[in-house]
């Protein structure tokens, strides 16, 4: 399993506190967004990381050179990073040859997320937080009889249930094929300012994708200088609880 990141993008809304600097290298804690996905990955045993890049990429280039969690990089340039992020899915294309975990560069969370993902009995599988209701532009599953109907901002009228997705989608090797073939038909016409989760419609109906609900544990997608400030007083303090509980847990005799 590799994992691709998604790092591309300018962040416009938060140019204000990253300075021109990709906000996956907003620091929290004294670590960098991307470092802690790097570390997370490694410790579910997922060495090989994908970068998609465009944005101020030498930032992110000179970060990973110095991040001691880091095992083997492999980069991905996106041109047109200005567009929407399918065009990063797209030029992550041919990295594509094994099962994969698809990651937005700009979330916080709790490595035990991830490890619930990766470890999924799923093969092809996303995450939902069904704690969430949709208020303004959240990216929302929408599931029936335990597969995945959509992902999107907008949702179907018909539905068992739904919630917000954290960024993350698990694909198995053989279903690669149809995710993008299905991401191809929106890339063939032009459609290139959507997001990529958008162009996933036809990949639902072909394929069974299942979902785990990870409500109550801690994340955050960093979006607005907002978010930093949730990130940093609420979200953070509870992944570091988390986390200290876990190891406790663990050398417990």
């Amino acid at each position: 399993m590799k994992a691709i990141i998604f790092a591309a993008g300018v962040g416009k809304r938060l140019q204000g506190v990253t300075e021109g600097r990709p906000k996956c290298l907003v620091d929290l804690g004294g670590r960098t967004l991307l470092s802690r996905h790097v570390e997370a990955l490694g410790q579910l045993g997922v060495c090989q990381v994908v970068l998609v890049v465009g944005y101020a990429q030498d930032h992110i280039r000179k970060a990973m050179a110095a991040d001691p969690f880091v095992q083997e990089v492999r980069w991905v340039v996106n041109e047109q990073f200005t567009r929407g992020s399918i065009t990063s899915l797209w030029a992550a294309r041919f990295e594509m040859d094994d099962d994969v975990v698809l990651m937005d560069a700009d979330v916080l969370y709790a490595p035990s997320i991830l490890a619930r993902l990766v470890h999924s009995p799923f093969p092809t599988a996303l995450l939902m937080d069904e704690t969430v209701k949709q208020e303004s532009e959240e990216c929302m599953i929408a599931a029936k009889a335990g597969r995945v109907l959509t992902l999107s901002k907008s949702l179907p009228s018909a539905y068992d249930e739904a919630g917000e997705g954290v960024g993350f989608l698990k694909v198995q090797e053989q279903d690669i094929p149809a995710l993008l073939q299905s991401v191809q038909a929106y890339v063939a016409v032009g459609a290139l300012d959507m997001e990529y989760e958008d162009a996933l419609k036809e990949f639902f109906e072909k394929v069974p994708v299942g979902y785990e609900k990870i409500g109550g544990l801690p994340w955050i997608e960093i979006d607005f200088p907002k978010d930093i400030d949730r990130a940093e007083s609420e979200i953070l303090p509870a992944v570091l609880s988390l986390e200290e509980n876990t190891r406790a847990t663990t050398l417990r005799p």
